[in-house]
């Protein structure tokens, strides 16, 4: 404990976090990330939250070709303290596929990020985790609204500029700009 009546919180480190796994402090299967020093159970991700990341990963996928690498639901290392997984990020090509180490802010193209349940943490947290870490571009799919909130040109406060688009628009990442992303077959509800 701090000063009396004070309660002492401990932060953990990305590399805390990868022995905590190691030693079986967290379950194989249980769904958590690393945010800011803090442990995150995530809530199970609901049937039109898979149907949007498999959409969207398909869709990239075959757009991308040698452009980049779609990865799914894997970690972004955001050193010192935190370690989130978003549901999907385009990646720079690396020769081993991130084999022997992981991507970090600066690996990431285009960084998405579903949320049905999670709107107001995907917004509220991660958005600004992710700006003060540099990653370039981030969309957040608003499931229960159809529509995806784009935020790009970070810094330490933020990202600067926010836009948001709906199911009639096509969005093209800004560092990957002859890809066209229709937002019809990503938001659409069957």
């Amino acid at each position: 404990m701090g000063a009396e009546g004070e309660i002492e919180r401990v932060r953990w480190t990305v590399n805390d976090y990868h022995r905590m796994g190691d030693v079986g402090l967290l379950a194989e299967n249980e769904r958590t990330e690393l945010i800011d020093g803090e442990i995150v159970r995530m809530p199970p991700i609901g049937l039109p939250h898979a149907a949007i990341v498999n959409r969207l990963n398909k869709l990239l996928t075959m757009l991308m070709g040698e452009q980049g690498l779609v990865s799914c639901a894997n970690p972004v290392v955001l050193y010192p303290d935190s370690e989130p997984q978003p549901d999907l990020m385009v990646l720079a090509p690396h020769a081993d596929d991130y084999y022997t180490r992981p991507p970090q802010s600066n690996d990431v193209l285009l960084l998405i990020e579903v949320s049905d349940s999670t709107l107001r943490f995907d917004l509220g947290v991660k958005a600004p985790l992710y700006a003060r870490h540099g990653v370039a571009e981030v969309w957040v799919v608003d499931v229960a609204h159809r529509r995806v909130i784009a935020f790009d040109r970070p810094d330490e406060s933020g990202y600067r500029r926010r836009v948001e688009f709906g199911v009639a628009d096509t969005l093209s990442p800004k560092r990957l700009p002859g890809l066209l992303v229709p937002l019809a077959g990503i938001l659409r509800q069957s």
